[in-house]
């Protein structure tokens, strides 16, 4: 019987550790945790994001603030936002929402939030303390941290002697995905688009995570009996069983296939997805501890 992981629950946990953390800082250091949100334009789904995290931050006990700038907002303009962010103590994360409009350069707008506020964890200092080990100090890419609650709800802590395979090489979510890996001792493969007979690469994972943006590519001849997959893609598919127009969410894994051979799977949606904001406010909470000189909680 496959075990469906259930990403809603795992999220749902997260967030009640986050209140209690939230609320104990409050109580016992006067510190209330601050989470900036900024936008440029009026990208419809843009601004559904922004709304479910400003939203979840409430829901948290913290201090929300978004700053949503016209579509035509210079790069100066938003750069000047980031770095009055920067200095401003009462924000312990600040989070830019990609996509910016074309003609903004967002690499360099990333790179200009501090680090120790860098709740996306996207600046090259947080993805160079991922990359050598060194979990304590820095702040984890949000999607990569869910999934890898999710592994470790069904592998525990240690992943010593287990083959995980991680399909995607993104800056986003791949590379940090494999380095946790590493971290938690699992010998790891970073597959891609260019791997040589990718299907038997994936045949040899115990734990298979898929981020490569395909609908349903991973087939069930793809994964190993009793193998773990942790499903990263939102791909939206064309449903006309459910009448004309209509549309789907599926995942980069063929689920329905897969589930009759995996022993632990992700749905899509409700997957990793929710994990994703969860870790959002467990970066920001972690990053208020910290600035407040207080040991921050582990999740």
């Amino acid at each position: 019987m496959t075990t469906v992981i259930d990403g809603k629950q795992a999220a749902a946990s997260v967030i009640d550790a986050v209140k209690g953390a939230a609320s104990r800082l409050e109580a016992e250091a006067g510190v209330k945790t601050g989470l900036a949100v900024v936008i440029v334009g009026d990208d419809p789904a843009s601004h559904t994001y922004v709304a479910s995290k400003s939203r979840m931050a409430k829901e948290c006990g913290f201090t929300s603030i978004q700053h949503t700038l016209p579509a035509e907002t210079s790069q100066g303009e938003l750069a000047a936002l980031v770095a009055s962010l920067n200095e401003d103590p009462s924000v312990h994360g600040i989070l830019v929402q990609l996509p910016l409009p074309k003609h903004l350069d967002a690499e360099p707008i990333i790179q200009s939030i501090r680090p120790d506020k860098d709740v996306d964890g996207l600046h090259v200092v947080n993805a160079g303390k991922l990359a050598t080990g060194d979990l304590s100090t820095g702040l984890i890419s949000c999607t990569p941290a869910g999934a890898m609650l999710l592994v470790r709800r069904v592998h525990g802590e240690d992943l010593s002697g287990l083959n995980a395979v991680v399909i995607g090489r993104s800056n986003l979510f791949g590379k940090p995905m494999a380095q946790l890996l590493l971290n938690a001792n699992a010998t790891v493969t970073t597959a891609h688009s260019r791997t040589k007979d990718l299907p038997g690469v994936a045949r040899t994972a115990d734990i298979l995570v898929a981020a490569v943006g395909r609908p349903e590519m991973v087939k069930a001849d793809w994964v190993k009996p009793g193998a773990t997959v942790i499903d990263v893609g939102i791909n939206r598919i064309a449903a006309p069983e459910r009448g004309e127009g209509k549309s789907r969410l599926v995942g980069d894994v063929a689920y329905r296939d897969v589930s009759e051979v995996a022993a632990a799977i992700t749905p899509v949606p409700g997957g990793v997805g929710p994990m994703t904001i969860a870790m959002l406010m467990a970066n920001t909470v972690i990053a208020a501890h910290r600035a407040a000189g207080r040991q921050p909680p582990k999740f």
